[in-house]
């Protein structure tokens, strides 16, 4: 397993971006893992990231989909369906090293296992299909749930995307703090995993929750103060 971490800044003052980027290369997708917070799935049952990565041996972690923030989706982690509830656009897992983008209201999870799927995301929005950056942003739902919550404008943000099999980028955007980040808009986001040769990018859960968390230590700025949010779940990397 090969793990870089590069921070990268952009613009200044007012318009200046801090984000960080995680280059992973697995041998095999055993290295990648999912963890509830307390390992119990369930709504309101929470840690920070770094509890969760440190309960759970993880080298490297970053904030999943916040899972128990719904009641719906798709809910697959380590090759068991916690949750059926079709609603939206989500991201897959599979045991070959391989990423998919898929829609949850046109597969049903039983056929997503029998392809050998161990890990599904269910957030959003696609960030980049087939290597090209999804568009509509302005028009996204991204909660049923809830509806349009704006996250269109810039914020914090967390997401994950495929360069090829076993080979990942996990970027976190750090936001709402005056002359260190602003944040990213998802097209900014989109724009940065296809830039770096991704052919599938995914939205995770963001704003405050955006945590990137390696060798026992917090890698980001959670919200320009060094606070993390409590959340549901967490993706992680364990040799």
């Amino acid at each position: 397993m090969e793990i870089s971490i590069e921070e990268v800044t952009k613009g200044d003052r007012g318009d200046k971006i801090t984000y960080f980027v995680a280059d992973v290369k697995l041998k095999d997708s055993s290295y990648l893992h999912t963890a509830f917070a307390k390992n119990t799935f369930g709504r309101n049952i929470t840690e920070t990231t770094s509890e969760i990565a440190e309960n759970n041996e993880a080298i490297f972690a970053i904030n999943g989909d916040y899972y128990g923030f719904r009641s719906d989706g798709v809910l697959i982690r380590n090759g068991k369906v916690y949750r059926d509830t079709p609603a939206r656009t989500s991201a897959a897992f599979y045991n070959d090293g391989i990423m998919k983008v898929f829609d949850e209201t046109k597969i049903s999870s039983n056929d997503l296992l029998k392809s050998g799927v161990t890990n599904t995301f269910s957030f959003g929005p696609i960030l980049v299909d087939d290597g090209e950056i999804v568009d509509n942003f302005e028009h996204v739902v991204v909660d049923t749930n809830f509806g349009n919550r704006s996250i269109q404008k810039a914020n914090p943000r967390t997401g994950i995307g495929m360069i090829e099999a076993n080979h990942f980028v996990f970027i976190v955007a750090d936001g709402r703090s005056e002359n260190y980040s602003r944040g990213m808009t998802l097209s900014e986001f989109a724009e940065v995993f296809k830039d770096l040769g991704c052919t599938e990018a995914y939205n995770l859960d963001g704003g405050g929750s955006s945590t990137m968390y390696f060798m026992g230590r917090i890698v980001n700025n959670p919200l320009g103060e060094g606070k993390e949010r409590k959340i549901s779940d967490i993706i992680y990397l364990k040799g």
